[in-house]
């Protein structure tokens, strides 16, 4: 029997697989840079649901407050506007406020608030800046009875 022998040489690769790497390597580059603006995108959200969290918090804080001293705040002593001096007196009310002020603006950046009694109903506005969120300036207002 006879065995014929071939010599059977492979053909060289001139450089593909470098490309396939490149462009495998360009596809993952553009895959990470797309996931780590997801967790800055996801980053500047937490931090402006946590900043409405506690203005939320502090709303309701200055709401105790009122109810507590039912009748100082039907007399209009907790009425405040944005951008008013902290009340420095020593009655309950005024030392409410201080409080509260002091910590809007220890816990919100730019953190203001204000208060309008009219009758039972009660409107609280507390505001600050969201620069480093979706917007500059953010508000939360909550009207309720006492």
């Amino acid at each position: 029997m006879l065995i014929l022998k071939r010599n059977f040489q492979l053909p060289h690769q001139k450089g593909v697989t470098m490309i396939e790497v490149l462009v495998a390597i360009i596809v993952l580059s553009i895959g990470l840079l797309g996931l780590a603006g997801l967790q800055s995108a996801g980053l500047t959200y937490n931090q402006s649901a946590s900043f409405r969290s506690t203005a939320t918090m502090m709303t309701y804080s200055i709401l105790d407050s009122m109810r507590a001293n039912r009748t100082g705040a039907m007399n209009g002593s907790y009425n405040i506007a944005i951008g008013a001096s902290n009340p420095s007196g020593s009655t309950i009310p005024e030392q409410d406020l201080n409080n509260w002020l002091n910590e809007l603006a220890l816990r919100l950046p730019a953190g203001a608030g204000a208060i309008n009694v009219a009758g039972n109903v009660v409107t609280v506005i507390v505001q600050w800046d969201d620069s480093r969120g979706t917007l500059a300036a953010q508000q939360f207002i909550l009207t309720t009875q006492l």
